[in-house]
């Protein structure tokens, strides 16, 4: 692990000064020292003592502002400058303004807004072996700019591939649909499989001092060659379920029927009897088509 003052690596806050005011000082001394040599030019050469002292004292001056304000570094919103002197990490500078900091330090910028990564679309075997296509977007944000700047080469690539590689192992790890057999599945439990998403992709990224805001699925689908075959074990699977629920009503039906009958001594009906009326009460409920009306106008046994 990479270290900083012999501890780990970590973001701290630089130190700086109020920019402004060593700018107004700077744009001071540089007019005092442009005075200071026009006098000492204007009096004569530079055999001339007070001349010569007059024009060294003001190149000296405006050396040393042009040197002061080479510290001045401007923060936007959105933004930082990450602190470096003789190869040392020194601090980070998050506040917007205008800051004055060592003028031979290096100061690098970083982005800290938040910032979206769409993945490309991956073709994975899910947990059933059935080839998906599978893609994510992932929003995040730099949260330690000590650790984004030096514990990985470039940060946002990294969170682009732990991103994709996140993507292939969550897809890899579900089924596409769990067709009835319970346990998360990437078609049924979308919630849930965004939850587990972001938890993997923030321990794969909390190397490189990246927070992940969220992440959500922007496409899951069966591979071509195999979307026609599944499309029609999905529609077997939703006829199989409604004729389950039709069939379900309907001998609830019987049975309130049956039930009433009984209770209000509308008719004494045999076993025999019960029968036949329960199998021509479930086709027509269970018809999918319209039934024909038969009117018995003899007795039950005729």
């Amino acid at each position: 692990m990479a270290t900083v003052a012999n501890g780990p690596l970590g973001e701290q806050a630089a130190w700086s000064l109020n920019g402004v005011k060593v700018l107004v000082g700077g744009i001071t001394t540089t007019a005092l020292a442009g005075v200071l040599m026009g006098l000492g030019a204007s009096q004569g050469s530079w055999g001339n003592a007070g001349a010569a002292t007059m024009l060294s004292v003001g190149i000296a001056l405006l050396l040393a502002a042009q040197f002061t304000m080479r510290g001045l570094t401007s923060v936007v919103p959105g933004e930082s400058r990450v602190v470096q002197l003789f190869g040392r990490y020194k601090g980070t500078i998050r506040s917007a303004g205008l800051h004055w900091v060592n003028p031979v330090s290096q100061r690098r910028r970083l982005v800290t807004r938040v910032r979206n990564h769409e993945t490309a679309i991956a073709k994975v075997n899910d947990a059933d072996g059935n080839p998906i296509e599978i893609a994510a977007v992932v929003v995040w944000q730099v949260d330690d700019t000590a650790k984004a700047m030096y514990s990985v080469e470039n940060f946002s690539q990294f969170v682009a591939t732990q991103a994709e590689t996140a993507v292939r192992h969550v897809a890899s790890s579900y089924p596409y649909d769990s067709r009835g057999r319970g346990g998360l599945s990437l078609r049924d439990n979308a919630e849930e499989i965004t939850h587990r998403l972001s938890e993997e992709i923030t321990a794969r990224v909390a190397r490189a001092g990246v927070r992940i805001v969220e992440s959500r699925l922007t496409r899951l689908a069966y591979a071509s060659e195999i979307a026609q075959g599944m499309l029609r074990v999905q529609q077997a699977s939703a006829v199989v379920a409604a004729r389950r629920q039709i069939v379900d009503g309907a001998v609830g039906m019987v049975e309130l029927a049956l039930q009433r009958l009984e209770e209000n001594n509308v008719v004494e009906l045999d076993e025999e009897r019960k029968a036949a009326m329960v199998s021509n009460l479930l086709v027509v409920l269970c018809s999918e088509q319209a039934t024909q009306q038969v009117v018995n106008t003899g007795t039950l046994y005729q």
